[in-house]
């Protein structure tokens, strides 16, 4: 513990607001003192931005690997020598194809523990498509890269934390992809992330019901008293202290989210919408049941705003102060849990 944790940090679209946000972060010298940065990209694009943006002067520590790097300084690992044409606000295959290699480098050091854990800045989930990379976003391509059989996408903010059953597919295939299997791996997920990395000892998760009202008693759909309730019995059997199915609607308007631990929605947009309008500035995403760490700003490339100086970097900063502290409570954790006390039964004989 006394080893300061080292963060990496994948810089997304070169054309977005990931440099942007990056650099707002770690030109910020109080950062040092609680993790050592390390990005992944090169020098010459970080230089473009902080010139274009007078975003002051941040002066990066060239290293060529993460052992190299100076935990009193904003590290760099350059992952290509290119000169790469920058166009902010452009969406084109320039910038998916550096993001690619940002990510596919950090991810690599990620995956061999040369980083306690990664921050990744936004990407265009479209441009970044390619031989290696044919994943519908982050989540899938990490979950893939330490062969997990599954993940859960949760969105965590300081008074709402959700999970989503079903992640980046099309709101056609929802329903076909929403089980009682889906349900449950996701509610395990969610309670055992609760506890080891938010150390909530005894969660309680709000199921939310797929279907308007919740299938109202079926008249607005099955799923609910076929799918979504066996689920949730099931998880109870299993020790997870879930609820509901609840209406998504009234749900978040009434405030019923602060009387629980976590919220499972069924599909993205019905998690993400509230989260993002409930917890906007200090959300961050978040790749619960890995072995490794990684979050995420819960915003996307921003476009409209890239190289104006518009970009907001609260997010990015809460979510590498959030990677920070999940890698140490889980490190705690198994150091508390590393030799534990054999339990012995009393003998009923006491003399």
């Amino acid at each position: 513990m006394s080893e300061k944790i080292k963060i990496g940090i994948s810089i997304g679209d070169v054309n977005g607001i990931g440099l942007e946000i990056i650099l707002k972060t770690l030109i910020d010298p109080s950062i040092y003192d609680y993790f050592t940065p390390i990005v992944y990209g090169t020098t010459k694009v970080a230089s473009f931005y902080r010139k274009t943006l007078s975003l002051g002067d941040l002066n990066f520590n060239v290293i060529s690997d993460a052992e190299q790097a100076n935990p009193k300084r904003a590290n760099m690992i350059n992952c290509w020598d290119d000169d790469v044409k920058i166009e902010p606000g452009v969406a084109n295959e320039t910038g998916g194809k550096y993001a690619f290699m940002s990510l596919d480098r950090a991810v690599s050091d990620l995956v061999a523990g040369n980083i306690d854990a990664l921050v990744t800045a936004p990407i265009n989930k479209h441009n970044i498509q390619n031989e290696e990379f044919k994943f519908p976003g982050h989540t899938e391509y990490i979950q893939a890269k330490v062969n997990a059989n599954d993940s859960l996408m949760f969105l965590v903010g300081e008074d709402l934390k959700v999970g989503v059953v079903t992640g980046h597919v099309p709101v056609s295939e929802v329903a076909q992809q929403i089980t009682k299997e889906s349900i449950l791996s996701k509610l395990q997920l969610m309670k055992e992330s609760l506890k080891k990395d938010f150390w909530i000892q005894k969660p309680k998760i709000a199921v939310l019901g797929l279907n308007p009202h919740a299938g109202d008693n079926g008249l607005i759909g099955k799923e609910e008293l076929e799918i979504i309730m066996p689920a949730i019995e099931e998880a109870k059997e299993k020790g997870v202290f879930a609820f509901g199915p609840y209406p998504a609607d009234g749900f978040f308007a009434s405030g019923a989210h602060l009387k629980f631990d976590g919220v499972l929605a069924m599909y993205h947009d019905q998690g993400l919408i509230p989260f993002k309008y409930i917890a906007f500035h200090n959300g961050i995403n978040f790749t619960a049941g890995l072995p490794v760490v990684r979050t995420s700003p819960d915003h996307g490339t921003g476009y409209d705003i890239a190289g104006k100086n518009q970009a907001s970097e609260s997010s990015f900063r809460e979510a590498m102060f959030s990677a920070l502290n999940i890698v140490k409570r889980r490190k705690e954790m198994a150091e508390l849990t590393a030799n534990p006390l054999k339990i012995s039964k009393l003998s009923k004989d006491r003399d």
